[in-house]
């Protein structure tokens, strides 16, 4: 009885989940993807920014953070293409922008004691940002951003390892870097996000709303930036499903070059998660080019 409960209970989780890295929880921003002067957005400008993210993971944890022993195996890869405008104009004495982030992921799902074996490719859930709104002083920067996740994955409540999610999620966002030195070369920076989810439109359930709290602290040598990032996550309200509020923490390593004949700068970090609850649990790896226009 108490294995056929452990079955049911990681059926409910895994029909909750989709493509973005962290299964078996209903955030749609991936954690990670922003590290070293995460609170920072550049200057007046078009940028194109190409997010290659690799999750994997094969443990499943319960609202204790105990392991789950069910053969619980995920693999995710993400291609996310951002194309960013900041503009000229002046709102509140910041720059003005936007973003948009379009998703193209494959997901390989695998729980044993629930003879769930899922692979999903295709378009996920696309963000809009119309709003960016950016300040820039001798030794800080900060950041505020609002934005909507509409739902332009595939989703199926059957298939679950759907690269979408089914429903319509608003963003908000702040963040800051502060310059440790006149010359700009130490920097620590935060960036919060939070997230109110919809109902999703299968299921007729709205999950729990989810807080995303990123960190860097960062040194630049040369044309060379090294650090340390991590994030933590916690859902903070109750969902319609029933199933516990879920978190997770992680810390890892981060490296970047600049690349002037091209305009653009590489940037690679890892991050191995922690602490989970109701959720799994892996390494997190993302390489991003940025490209200057």
């Amino acid at each position: 009885m108490k294995k056929f409960f452990g079955v049911l209970w990681v059926m409910v989780a895994i029909l909750g989940m989709s493509g973005a890295a962290g299964a078996a929880a209903d955030n749609e921003y991936p954690n990670g993807i922003e590290g070293i002067k995460a609170g920072s957005v550049p200057p007046p400008g078009f940028y194109y920014k190409m997010y290659n993210v690799f999750y994997t993971a094969d443990t499943l944890k319960d609202s204790k953070g105990n392991d789950i022993n069910n053969g619980f195996d995920v693999t995710t890869f993400v291609n996310a293409n951002r194309f960013i405008w900041i503009t000229d104009h002046k709102i509140l004495g910041a720059d003005y922008g936007m973003d948009m982030v379009v998703p193209l992921m494959n997901v390989d799902l695998k729980v044993k004691a629930a003879n769930i074996k899922d692979s999903q490719s295709g378009l996920g859930d696309i963000f809009f940002e119309p709003l960016i709104l950016s300040w820039h002083g001798p030794r800080y920067d900060l950041s505020f951003g609002a934005g909507v996740y509409a739902p332009t994955g595939q989703y199926d409540k059957t298939e679950p390892a759907s690269p979408g999610k089914g429903m319509w999620t608003p963003m908000f966002t702040l963040g800051g870097t502060y310059y440790f030195d006149a010359a700009k070369t130490w920097s620590g920076s935060v960036l919060a996000r939070y997230e109110i989810h919809g109902e999703n439109t299968d299921t007729d359930l709205r999950p729990g709303d989810d807080f995303h709290f990123e960190w860097g602290v960062g040194k630049s040598i040369g044309a060379w930036e090294v650090g340390a990032t991590g994030y933590c996550q916690w859902q903070v309200t109750n969902g319609d499903d029933g199933v516990p509020k879920d978190r997770v923490y992680a810390i890892g390593p981060e490296a970047s070059v600049f690349l002037p004949p091209v305009k653009m700068f590489l940037t690679l970090r890892s991050l191995w998660e922690f602490g989970a609850e109701e959720r799994s649990q892996g390494v997190f790896t993302t390489l991003v080019l940025t490209k200057i226009f």
